[in-house]
């Protein structure tokens, strides 16, 4: 009996990932949808603090915390639109001082280096390598419109939710359980989401004013990259101080800009995530560092720069989730932080 409960787990786990690969042009919408659905309660609870709009009705607060997101939204979408234009306008000049950097190091480093790295920059097309980056950008927006009626149906959903659960779980004490268990979600997803945001908003903004006073072309769309980078744990925070380094030494043909940008931008990056963002967010997620990366690996090997973006939150939710049931407990005492879980009483 024990064996086929296995097998049972072992070919759900197997049916679960294959459906996740080959479906996600579905789900990743949904999801998507439901981070978008918090922002907007993070919103709404963030002008719910202000005296006289604390009193305005719930159904007007939601339609301001979604006008405010949205045109957030198509900002972003604009911004990226328009420096994808302003960058292929002058790939021309990038080109050529991908030449002349090779001509610079071609004094300095042995005639065998430089035929690779000659090589590399005849067969070196960048316009393809920028197009692939902002398509993985553009990529979350793709499908704008799936994931606008998505999140239409959930924000209409939400004032009847509650209803549901209470009737599902007629005994008070099941249902007192299990709406603990949708508030820690909403508090754990919605504090991760506002104090990352956050930080996020920090590091772009400083990030901007320094490239803005080095003279990188389009200040705006690096500031704005790092700011989105800042989402994907660990290795986030790296490759959004590498690209605007390149893209420096690109610009300028020569190294300086590029090393300026790394040692500003890459402090700033250090002193924001290990002094400012513990600070901020302290132990507002029970994860630990180890299945971060891990699960940050996974989210991306299945769903790209998307995965990587969504692998905290569903990782959060599946540990609190997990730590609802005796029989998954273990697990959600091994993905957290500390091992600390607090378990539910039994309705019992």
């Amino acid at each position: 009996m024990e064996t086929s409960k296995k097998i049972y787990i072992f070919l759900i786990v197997i049916t679960v990932v294959v459906v996740l690969i080959y479906a996600q042009s579905i789900i990743i919408p949904f999801i998507l949808a439901i981070l978008f659905w918090f922002m907007i309660r993070v919103i709404k609870k963030i002008l719910s603090k202000v005296k006289f709009i604390r009193r305005w009705p719930k159904w007007i607060l939601t339609l301001i915390s979604s006008i405010l997101l949205l045109s957030f939204l198509l900002f972003a979408v604009e911004m990226i639109s328009a420096n994808i234009q302003h960058i292929s306008k002058t790939l021309p000049v990038y080109e050529k001082n991908v030449n002349k950097i090779t001509q610079s190091i071609n004094e300095q480093f042995d005639v065998d280096l430089m035929t690779m790295l000659n090589d590399f920059a005849k067969d070196l097309n960048f316009g393809d390598i920028l197009s692939k980056i902002f398509s993985a950008l553009t990529g979350v927006f793709g499908d704008a419109f799936t994931v606008l009626l998505y999140l239409v149906f959930l924000l209409l959903e939400e004032p009847i939710f509650p209803k549901k659960v209470r009737a599902m779980y007629p005994d008070k004490k099941r249902y007192d359980q299990v709406n603990e268990m949708i508030d820690k979600i909403d508090h754990s997803i919605g504090n991760y989401i506002a104090l990352k945001t956050l930080v996020s908003l920090l590091t772009g903004f400083l990030s901007y004013f320094v490239l803005l006073l080095i003279g990188i072309d389009a200040p705006l769309f690096w500031a704005f990259l790092i700011f989105i980078l800042n989402f994907i744990p660990t290795i986030g925070s790296l490759i959004a101080t590498i690209f605007p380094a390149i893209f420096a030494i690109l610009q300028f043909g020569e190294f300086t800009p590029g090393l300026l940008v790394l040692a500003i931008v890459g402090a700033i990056q250090l002193i924001v995530g290990n002094l400012v963002e513990p600070r901020v967010m302290g132990n507002t997620l029970n994860i630990s560092p180890l299945v971060v990366f891990l699960t940050l690996s996974l989210w991306g090997v299945m769903w790209g720069v998307i995965g990587m973006l969504l692998s905290v939150p569903i990782t959060v939710i599946l540990i609190i989730i997990m730590s609802e049931f005796p029989g998954t407990r273990p697990f959600a005492i091994l993905l957290s932080q500390k091992g600390n879980i607090k378990i539910p009483v039994d309705p019992k």
